[in-house]
């Protein structure tokens, strides 16, 4: 195929899309106006089935939870596709001792950035792992919570210290947790049908204080897996991104 005839295929289908995407919005109710019932109706159970207070978690982990999984798992897929391609260009141009020689340690930073970067990592981690582990009580959730946790890991190579990100974040340890988060919220479902009940239904007691950290049952361990696998995938794309363009492998 031609770069003309590519040319014109890739605008069709932008155009195509552009397409879907306007007679999508034209169809949205304004603004204040939501037409209902499903959110009327989640509103107003939600927090009696589930004893969750945050009703956006109770809807993505419990009410469509089986759509969350899939969402949950095309991430990981897109973090396993992005490392393995960029480790097989690698591997295509290792030096013969088949080490990765560094051709720089990161970006040129001031003291100024390194002291502010060195002192948001600890409340960074801190308030990744609440909104992780509060989705149930709050507008938070494990998606949140793991975007956050992974920032807390780029401010270390923001600080300039690739080498340090490198070593708090090995690729095999980051491949681990993302692979036991993804399988951690699918085994939850798969727990559930051993029991005899509909995938991903909540089997977990609910507690009885509603809105507490240890109410909701399954909602507040689906959203763990979610927080670890959603960080480990953003930590490992950046990580493979940057090893690709710091390490003599990944240089033209």
């Amino acid at each position: 195929m031609s770069v003309r005839t590519r040319t014109w295929v890739f605008l069709a289908g932008i155009a195509g899309l552009a397409a879907c995407y306007v007679w999508a919005l034209t169809g949205l109710p304004g603004f204040g106006n939501y037409p209902g019932p499903y959110g009327d109706i989640l509103n107003h159970v939600a927090v009696a089935q589930t004893n969750a207070t945050g009703v956006v978690s109770a809807i993505n982990f419990e009410y469509r939870g089986f759509d969350t999984v899939g969402e949950e798992f095309i991430l990981f897929i897109t973090a396993v596709g992005v490392s393995t391609v960029l480790r097989h260009l690698r591997d295509e141009h290792e030096e013969p001792d088949g080490q990765e020689a560094l051709t720089a340690t990161g970006p040129e930073s001031s003291d100024t950035l390194r002291q502010a970067t060195i002192l948001f990592i600890g409340p960074v981690l801190v308030m990744g792992w609440y909104l992780g582990l509060h989705a149930q009580t709050s507008p938070s959730g494990g998606f949140q919570g793991g975007v956050v946790l992974a920032t807390a890991f780029l401010l270390i190579y923001l600080a300039g210290q690739f080498l340090v990100f490198r070593r708090f974040s090995p690729v095999a340890i980051v491949d681990a947790t993302g692979a036991i988060g993804a399988g951690g919220f699918a085994a939850v479902g798969v727990a559930a049908m051993l029991q005899g009940l509909p995938y991903l239904d909540n089997f977990l007691p609910l507690g009885t204080v509603p809105g507490a950290v240890s109410s909701s049952g399954t909602i507040a361990l689906i959203s763990f897996f979610v927080g670890l696998e959603v960080a480990a995938a953003f930590v490992l794309m950046v990580s493979e991104l940057l090893a690709q363009t710091l390490l003599v492998g990944g240089r033209r």
